[in-house]
């Protein structure tokens, strides 16, 4: 069995929804200023974003949908066991884990300090932040761009983390669940 139930990894993910949609709306610049974000930041490469020193509609709209997220993922933890755990999240945690995984990967892949643009007389193994002034980079302009910065690939991170231990723990939850069921039955019978 594991160490933390899904049901406590699902309130969690709820509640850091909740508190960053908080941040977002009263002062987003304390969540670019975190220690972690500046630490995942500068290891992977990741440039500053100044757009999160100020209030904007963006992210007064964010926190409005991490808000709605968060409230109804805690709403969806009142259902009954079987339902809540085995049927809806089993669908959910996947699904989530996959568009984070995917924007966590365009997030580096694609920024300036990814690899891929890295100019020939670097080594391939030096510090991201070396290939940040490529001149073989093209910034998007389909507005992509704002999606390559530290404080988004944090946030998809630790939203791949969590999404990817709360699906492993799902799986194994449902089959202690299914296996305990069967007992049931059988001692029914």
């Amino acid at each position: 069995m594991a160490l933390i139930s899904a049901r406590t990894i699902i309130t969690s993910v709820s509640l850091f929804h909740l508190t960053l949609a908080f941040f977002f709306l009263t002062n987003p610049g304390t969540i670019a200023d975190q220690a972690i974000v500046y630490v995942i930041g500068e290891a992977m490469g990741m440039p500053y974003a100044r757009s999160f020193e100020n209030h904007s509609p963006p992210l007064a709209l964010l926190a409005i949908i991490l808000a709605t997220m968060g409230i109804s993922d805690l709403a969806s933890l009142s259902l009954p066991e079987e339902v809540c755990l085995f049927q809806h999240w089993t669908t959910q945690a996947p699904i989530r884990l996959t568009v984070s995984l995917g924007l966590t990967i365009y997030a580096f892949l694609a920024s300036s300090s990814s690899p891929l643009y890295s100019a020939r007389q670097r080594s391939t193994l030096s510090h991201p932040s070396a290939h940040a002034f490529n001149p073989s980079y093209r910034p998007s302009t389909w507005g992509g761009e704002a999606l390559k910065n530290r404080v988004i690939f944090a946030f998809v991170f630790f939203e791949t983390f969590g999404w990817f231990w709360a699906w492993v723990t799902l799986r194994e939850e449902r089959s202690i669940y299914e296996a305990k069921k069967a007992r049931r039955r059988n001692h029914m019978d």
